[in-house]
């Protein structure tokens, strides 16, 4: 079973997974296994001193590890630090212990912060270039965050009128008391909004006169650094970062495997111009339902997700292979019931005509790769 995942990976998505309010998984058993724990160790110990030259503060995330401590919005930096070096050493297990190199996937995308990571595995910088660019970052990122809470926007009925949605955050944003923007595109039918101290609330206000009954908010507790929103401009992040990635040293190369945007939605990178993508990084909401339709077109087998305790995208997925599978439920030969289905997902019946691929969802197996190694640990099968 251990060479599984070698003949899966010509036809199979790597996944990494972003900043989340949980970003340690099962790291500690990674660490504390016998043979895997010194190249972990070496990962995390590499990611500390890029974070001190850069953040100017020395951590020890080793021992946070150990310590079960998670990140918290006050140690953005650390947590960057965290996710990047997890998902890029869950590689090298793979392709140190079971002879899998993650080049050799059919493609590869990543939410958010993954997506910097899957550059960095790609080829096309360093561990220290990709992690300085987000680290140089993180501590304004988080300061304006401390003010910003995310909302779950999403509808029970039609897909989301997305012109409605723009219109009702500039009115918000014009009346000069905080910002509002959406953060990413999860499905026809939700997204996630960031806003500054009560524009999440007035959104929810606002909304009640534009859309539907079957349209809610719901509101996440937690603050957030408002990453892929123009709730950035505040301290011209955008511009920095970009004056940063057109002058970190990498090569001229396309990434390996190639990579599907979660800034375009495409299959945009090329051997020049993943500066000029990422420059849009900061500010764009992530297109997460594109690349969802895009890994589906491709017929792809097997999704394997990277990073410690993989969340948004599994549950994409999942939710997508649910939605499919009601929608498809007896067609043809339930009569009421099937109709019934259809009406409670209109947005994904308008869709599934020209998106046949969507079809494909409920028949992607997804592996998780942190649980997958430890499952397969040499000496432990």
């Amino acid at each position: 079973m251990s060479d599984e995942l070698k003949l899966a990976l010509p036809t199979a998505a790597m996944a990494f997974r972003g900043y989340n309010v949980k970003n340690l998984g099962r790291s500690d058993e990674m660490l504390a296994h016998p043979v895997y724990g010194p190249t972990v160790e070496q990962f995390l110990q590499d990611a500390a001193e890029v974070h001190e030259e850069v953040i100017g503060r020395k951590v020890d995330l080793a021992a946070r590890v150990r310590r079960g401590e998670e990140t918290t919005l006050d140690t953005f930096s650390e947590s960057i630090a965290l996710v990047v070096s997890m998902e890029l050493v869950q590689l090298r297990l793979l392709e140190d212990h079971f002879d899998t190199p993650y080049s050799t996937a059919r493609v590869a995308f990543g939410y958010s912060l993954g997506e910097i990571t899957a550059l960095c595995a790609g080829g096309c910088f360093s561990v220290r270039d990709a992690l300085r660019i987000p680290l140089a970052l993180s501590v304004d990122s988080a300061e304006i965050g401390h003010d910003v809470t995310m909302g779950i926007f999403f509808s029970r009925g039609d897909a989301i009128d997305l012109p409605s949605v723009h219109r009702i955050c500039n009115e918000i944003n014009v009346e000069g008391r905080g910002m509002i923007g959406i953060s990413a595109y999860l499905s026809p039918n939700s997204l996630l909004l960031l806003g500054q101290g009560d524009t999440i609330d007035r959104f929810k206000a606002a909304m009640v006169d534009v859309f539907p009954e079957k349209v809610y908010l719901r509101r996440n507790t937690a603050h957030w650094p408002p990453l892929h929103t123009p709730l950035l401009w505040e301290r011209n992040i955008p511009n920095r970062a970009a004056m940063m990635m057109q002058t970190v040293p990498g090569s001229l190369r396309s990434p390996q495997p190639p990579l599907l945007s979660m800034v375009t939605g495409e299959m945009s990178y090329n051997d020049y111009n993943w500066r000029e993508i990422l420059n849009h990084w900061t500010d764009h909401p992530q297109r997460l339902w594109d690349v969802v339709q895009e890994t589906c077109s491709m017929d792809i087998q097997t999704m394997i997700h990277v990073g410690p305790q993989p969340n948004i995208l599994p549950a994409t997925f999942k939710r997508l292979s649910d939605n499919v599978l009601a929608q498809t439920a007896g067609v043809g030969g339930l009569g009421v019931r099937a109709i019934s289905r259809m009406v409670r997902r209109p947005w994904l019946a308008a869709l599934l005509p020209e998106r046949t691929a969507l079809l494909r969802a409920p028949h992607i197996r997804h592996v998780i790769l942190e649980d997958w190694l430890l499952e397969h640990a040499p000496g432990e099968e």
